[in-house]
């Protein structure tokens, strides 16, 4: 296995040196994170590298590296390791240095230099990453900006990180319980479309030169049969209009309000639907309000990170009541679009001066209640498009049998 030397900075802020082995260079950065060392240059034969490649099998210029997205793991990392060097009493300078030297993703290593370099040249953390805001959105820039006003940067990033961690957790279960069904609706789809283009026409030819009635489920079968074997591209251009058309007015204020608001009463997502808006509004407010940020902003920054118009509208409403002197409470409590134990808690961390804590805490539960409606939902989808399609496929035999038995019995008559 081959040894790489290196040189880093310690979890105390030290410069230090050694050696490491491992398969890569890849590998050996990996362990030396994970042992603390944070390394600045790593060397194979001899001859020291950056993290961004230097000789050897790393010297190869790969133009894929610089496409690439930055992902929430990608900030979630960086900001915890950023946090760690700053608790450990390195330079922010030094710290942004040494992140820009072991950051993979190549797109997060350039912005990371370029607000290094910022940074040395006077500028505020925050001010450098106003110019990124694809990759920092607004409560990340307003969490360093109050983390430099009161200096725990660290502890900012501690929970900017933590923040981050949950929100691309949530995301994964969300999607993955997407997939399975999105997978069998389109297997679906497809089986009712060869079966009706091409295997129904072929069975159903021999009806149609009987001199006979046929039951009505037969005939409905015919008439979709041929409208999806002779009208195929009509239907396709219907469905591609109809998609065109709502994408259209789903962007209009009054399409959007409708939508989210259908999807808030939609049986089984719905509510999961609420369940994820209220986990990300409760914890990026508290997430907030422990990092300083006023309540104001902080109220403007959650209002962007929900998603739903209609809940949107309701904290925009609660901010203005806020603003105005009231609570928190009394109009999230009055809109009917939060749960009375939601706003009942908020009530009690209002009185008891512990918003923060207890809005962390509503998080945290309606995060466990989330898992818990996601397998739910898995185990009903399941049965439900089993028999859904099983429906669709009875039907289609049923169709086809009756006449066949319809013609046995005239033929037994004759």
């Amino acid at each position: 296995m081959p040894v790489y030397s290196y040189i880093g900075i310690n979890n105390k802020g030290k410069k230090i040196s050694g050696s490491v082995d491992a398969e890569n260079e890849k590998a050996a950065r990996i362990k030396l994170r994970k042992a603390g060392t944070f390394p600045t240059s790593l060397s194979a034969g001899g001859t020291f590298l950056s993290s961004g490649g230097g000789g050897g099998g790393s010297s190869r210029f790969d133009l894929g590296k610089f496409f690439k997205k930055v992902s929430l793991q990608d900030i979630s990392l960086m900001t915890r390791q950023l946090a760690t060097l700053l608790s450990a009493n390195i330079p922010l300078v030094d710290s942004l240095q040494a992140m820009s030297e072991q950051i993979s993703n190549e797109k997060l290593k350039s912005i990371i230099t370029e607000i290094k370099e910022k940074v040395t040249e006077g500028s505020k953390l925050s001010d450098a990453m106003r110019s990124h805001t694809k990759i920092f959105n607004e409560m990340y820039i307003n969490m360093i900006s109050a983390g430099e006003n009161s200096g725990a940067m660290d502890i900012v990033l501690s929970r900017l990180a933590d923040f981050i961690e949950s929100q691309h957790k949530i995301r994964s279960k969300v999607t993955g319980a997407m997939i399975y069904p999105m997978i069998m609706g389109i297997v679906g789809v497809g089986l009712m479309g060869v079966l009706l283009t091409f295997m129904v026409p072929k069975m159903t030819a021999i009806f149609k030169g009987q001199n006979m009635i046929l039951p009505l489920p037969t005939q409905i079968l015919i008439f979709v049969s041929d409208l999806f074997s002779n009208y195929w591209y009509l239907l396709i251009a219907i469905i591609i209009g109809l998609v065109f058309y709502l994408r259209r007015w789903f962007k209009t204020e009054k399409g959007r309000e409708y939508r989210d608001r259908r999807l808030l009463r939609a049986p089984l997502f719905g509510n999961l639907i609420r369940m994820v808006s209220i986990s990300r509004f409760t914890r990026t407010l508290s997430t907030l309000l422990a990092s300083g940020v006023p309540m104001l902003v902080a109220m403007d920054i959650v209002r962007n990170v929900v998603s739903n118009v209609v809940l949107k509208k309701v904290i925009e409403d609660t901010r203005n009541s806020v603003k105005e002197g009231e609570s928190v409470a009394e109009p999230l409590k009055r809109s009917g679009e939060f749960p009375p134990i939601v706003t009942h808690m908020i009530a009690i961390g209002e009185k008891t001066g512990g918003l923060e804590k207890m809005l962390e805490r509503i998080s945290e539960t309606y995060d466990s209640q989330v898992d818990a409606a996601i397998a739910t939902m898995l185990s009903l989808l399941e049965p439900i498009l089993i028999m859904v399609m099983g429906g669709a496929i009875t039907f289609v035999v049923i169709s086809i049998l009756l006449p066949i038995l319809q013609m046995g019995d005239l033929g037994s008559l004759g």
